[in-house]
């Protein structure tokens, strides 16, 4: 039975802890297979080090450094104003809107004009330029996003750039040296070292309820406005997007982070391509294996992916995988924890089969699974299809819908799954009209909005038989 109207008091969401994680994004909060022309860089030779045995980062820098570009972005933010010497009527509220200006890094990864770069560096941008290190300006655009895994692909009208090729970030080592290049501070083309620190780190940075985080740590300096920037070997080669620092006050503390580029590749292909990430999923709740569950399984060594739940109409389920298996491989490659899993489903699309190796009753067993896309099947989407925000499937209002509702702008919640709409009692069908007071007139919109929220979220929102309805919930 619907609930025609909700209205309770609104959730405040309390965050904490000795050390804080920083997105470079919330450091300033301005600081937002297709074939492709390949024409790298011409320079010498790789020669690995110099002659005293030192590792040479020369080669490497002056091969990246004219590949990575500098962007500047433009946006508006509100800000409420109160008048305390308005006596007669009380403290007066005024809401303005502000320009915000952002920068941050981007990587050229194709001779005709893409480049990759974080989403955090651009969200919510109305205005997006990148600079070259030869000191060109171009406008770009903006050919789609992946809230997922903080990734962004931008286009401008170019050719002949020089360019970063794809590295392999499965063959890095703990140990092995890194240059990240990037623009700290608006200071362009900057190159730092350092080592692989750790591979496979899920920091739960990412707010998105699908995020895939895999970061590769290093001790390379980053600092604001190397977000977006290239995190290369010693040979030139992309391994990854530099992306995040834990730091008590928001500089270099010593520890970076770097989304593998075994993830930038299929997001970059998906974006341009179809406009959207290709999501692939198993259908399962997991947690990494721990000392207990390693008992009770009786598994030789304390690791591997152990299967809480699946979903009904779930890849997994329907290949035969059972709740309590422990999953150790993917097409033969080791998986030790959620993350290192994550990254590998994360590497195809729905409909690809894979291997799912796991261990049940002390022994290994192989499933070929049919990989499906979140909505429980195996179809590609377009960015103009549907997408799931908090467990809301959301798709555009058309006008004849606006017509006959006599409405002007909405977002309607055409499924549901377990998430904050559901638990709030939003049902299929409810049409949003504004969240926190602010007008809904895409999908775009709820994520913009939902991704700035810290707190209560206060929904405002219509039926298809005209019944308004109002929902709160906390994030």
């Amino acid at each position: 039975m619907r609930t025609k109207k909700i209205l309770g008091g609104l959730l405040l969401a309390i965050a904490g802890g000795v050390v804080a994680v920083y997105v470079y994004s919330k450091i300033n909060p301005g600081t937002n297979t297709v074939v492709v022309h390949e024409v790298p860089a011409r320079l010498a030779a790789y020669h690995g080090g110099g002659g005293n045995g030192c590792v040479d980062f020369t080669y490497a820098a002056e091969l990246t450094v004219h590949a990575v570009v500098h962007v500047t972005t433009r946006s508006k933010t509100e800000r409420t104003y109160i008048n305390p010497f308005d006596f007669f009527f009380g403290p007066g509220i005024e809401t303005r809107q502000e320009p915000v200006v952002g920068f941050g890094s981007g990587v050229i990864i194709a001779a005709n004009g893409y480049i990759v770069t974080n989403n955090h560096v651009i969200n919510n941008a109305t205005d997006i330029k990148v600079k070259l290190n030869d000191k060109r300006e171009f406008d770009a655009k903006l050919i789609g996003t992946d809230p997922s895994t903080d990734l962004a692909v931008l286009k401008i009208d170019a050719d002949n750039l020089p360019y970063i090729p794809y590295g392999n970030s499965d063959s890095l080592r703990l140990g092995e040296w890194v240059l990240a290049v990037g623009n700290p501070f608006n200071l362009t083309s900057t190159v730092t070292a350092g080592i692989v620190s750790a591979k496979g780190r899920n920091l739960n940075i990412l707010q998105d309820q699908y995020r895939i985080e895999s970061f590769i740590q290093t001790d390379a300096a980053l600092n604001p406005g190397n977000s977006g920037g290239a995190l290369v070997n010693v040979k030139g080669e992309l391994v990854g997007i530099n992306t995040a620092i834990i730091s008590p006050n928001g500089g270099y503390a010593g520890h970076s982070f770097a989304i593998p580029v075994s993830i930038v590749k299929k997001v970059v292909s998906d974006l341009i391509e179809y406009g959207a990430v290709q999501r692939a999923v198993l259908g399962v709740v997991i947690q990494d294996v721990d000392a207990d569950i390693a008992k009770e399984k009786k598994l030789e060594k304390i690791e591997g992916i152990y299967v809480k739940e699946l979903k009904d109409d779930g890849a997994a389920k329907a290949a035969g995988i059972k709740a309590g298996d422990v999953i150790i491989k993917v097409n033969g490659t080791p998986v030790a924890t959620s993350a290192e899993l994550q990254e590998q489903i994360s590497r195809y699309r729905p409909k690809d089969n894979v291997k799912i190796t796991v261990i049940r009753d002390g022994k290994e067993k192989e499933f070929n699974v049919t990989l499906k896309n979140l909505y429980g099947d195996t179809d590609l989407v377009k960015a103009s299809d549907t997408y799931v925000i908090l467990g809301a499937r959301l798709a555009e209002l058309n006008n004849e819908e606006k017509a006959r509702l006599g409405i002007r702008n909405g977002v309607k919640v055409v499924g549901l799954e377990q998430g904050k709409f559901m638990k709030a009692g939003v049902e299929k069908g409810f049409i949003i009209l504004k969240i926190n007071n602010k007008p809904v007139n895409s999908v775009n919109d709820v994520r913009n909005i939902l991704n700035n929220t810290r707190g209560g979220v206060y929904i405002e929102g219509i039926y298809p038989d005209g019944v308004m309805a109002y929902y709160a919930f906390g994030i």
